[in-house]
């Protein structure tokens, strides 16, 4: 079970570098900030002729063709929405959008509508500042190519199942999607809790905290899963790491595929990058090495996530673009927040917020589920009750997250001193 948790949260911070280099990129570019605002305009703009109370009927009404209706106070939801999880992101270098989903979920938005958002928010951040080239030197095209057969594959699975979920019962696709993030935001957060409970005890008796690295399929032994399957002979057969082991690795391609269609399939229906699983897939089933994981991962999130936004969720109506651009403001200044502030904050209690913020989504989702059942009439229960079961669990994870946030926010405030003052040493070091 550890292992499985350590590689899980491998895969969470290199998906986390991979969205601080991203905006820093964006931010760094006044091209990509004039993009940036032009694609705002068509948010901005009916934003300001509502305000006014001119707002046409045509532009996102209640009698508009669209499954939501626009309102300013939804935009700027999804910008704080955006600013916490990017503060997740940098300041614990782990991807905070396991929380994106159970939040927008929380303000009424619908689960497939959140899911297929979250995705093109993923992709939208990818297109304006990917650093996929400073990653393409350990990238294996072969294994790149077939992850990507059978993630497409998975992505129009999952996609194909949660719009027949949602045209089947709305109530339903909003149950299953709830019920997948309970178990999986359960296993992540209550295993991160323990976690830091062994670190803090290991650190007070004086011995070394546990840590999370990732060992295994580099330049070490392999798994038991790794060296089956490697040696089963099921061409075509896929050669890599030759720079990181003597004669490099081998396996079928076909297994390969099918760690992509699993990954594909459940980042089409959660909404993610998918990046979690990839790495417990390579590493311990493959044995592939971290080094060409990463490059992999990278690479596979930009497709995934642009296919399963574009062909499974946006042509149906399925993508909310005013709240996937409010995420995409409020995601670049809470990385960039975050990313400051652990240069100030012991890694301990990033360690403690990060469980928090995960349980946080736990319960969120957990609590939404009663109403949802009494909705499908497996339970009896009336609909004042449900609702307000659901409202205690909306309230807990808003009230964890904005405490874990302004918690960022004030340590980053505070440091402001001690950070220009290091960087003019630093400055002054160089001349």
């Amino acid at each position: 079970m550890r292992a499985v948790y350590q590689s899980l949260m491998a895969a969470a911070r290199a998906h986390a570098r991979w969205e601080i280099e991203t905006s820093q990129v964006i931010l760094r570019d006044r091209r990509k900030l004039l993009i940036l605002f032009i694609l705002t305009l068509p948010i901005i703009i009916p934003a300001i002729a509502f305000a006014a109370g001119a707002l046409p009927d045509f532009i996102g009404s209640k009698s508009a063709f669209g499954p939501s209706h626009y309102t300013p106070t939804i935009f700027y939801g999804s910008i704080l929405v955006g600013v916490c999880a990017g503060l997740i992101t940098g300041c614990i270098g782990a991807g905070g959008g396991f929380v994106i989903t159970p939040a927008l979920m929380s303000l009424g938005v619908k689960g497939i509508l959140a899911v297929g958002t979250d995705m093109f928010h993923i992709f939208a951040k990818a297109i304006m500042g990917t650093t996929i080239h400073k990653k393409l030197g350990n990238v294996n095209l072969a294994l790149a190519v077939a992850f990507l057969v059978g993630s497409g594959l998975g992505v129009t699975g999952g996609g194909v199942l949660n719009r027949a979920l949602f045209n089947y019962n709305p109530v339903l696709s909003d149950f299953v999607i709830s019920s997948v993030y309970v178990v999986m935001l359960g296993f992540l957060g209550f295993y991160a809790l323990y976690d830091f409970m062994s670190s803090r005890k290991a650190r007070q008796q004086g011995a070394p905290g546990g840590h999370d690295d990732v060992h295994g399929g580099g330049s070490g032994e392999l798994t038991a899963v790794a060296r089956k399957l490697q040696s089963v002979n099921l061409p075509p057969m896929i050669k890599f790491d030759e720079d990181i082991v003597p004669g490099g690795r081998r396996v079928s391609a076909a297994f390969v595929a099918l760690c992509g269609a699993v990954v594909g399939f459940v980042a089409s229906i959660l909404g993610v990058g998918g990046g979690f699983l990839t790495f417990p897939m390579f590493v311990y089933g493959l044995g592939v090495s971290t080094f060409t994981t990463v490059g992999t991962d990278i690479l596979q999130i930009i497709f995934t996530a642009g296919y399963g936004a574009i062909a499974q969720y946006a042509v149906y109506g399925y993508v909310f673009y005013t709240l996937a651009m409010g995420m995409l403001l409020g995601s670049l200044l809470g990385i960039q927040l975050g990313a400051l502030t652990t240069k100030c904050v012991p890694g301990i209690y990033i360690r403690a917020f990060y469980a928090i913020a995960i349980l946080a989504g736990f319960v969120n989702r957990l609590f939404a589920l009663p109403e949802k059942m009494a909705q499908m009439g497996y339970v009896k229960m009336d609909a004042a009750t449900g609702k307000l079961i659901a409202n205690i669990g909306a309230w807990i994870f808003f009230v964890l997250v904005a405490i874990f946030a302004l918690w960022i926010i004030t340590a980053f405030v505070r440091n402001i001193p001690r950070m220009r003052a290091e960087s003019a040493m630093a400055a002054a070091g160089k001349e």
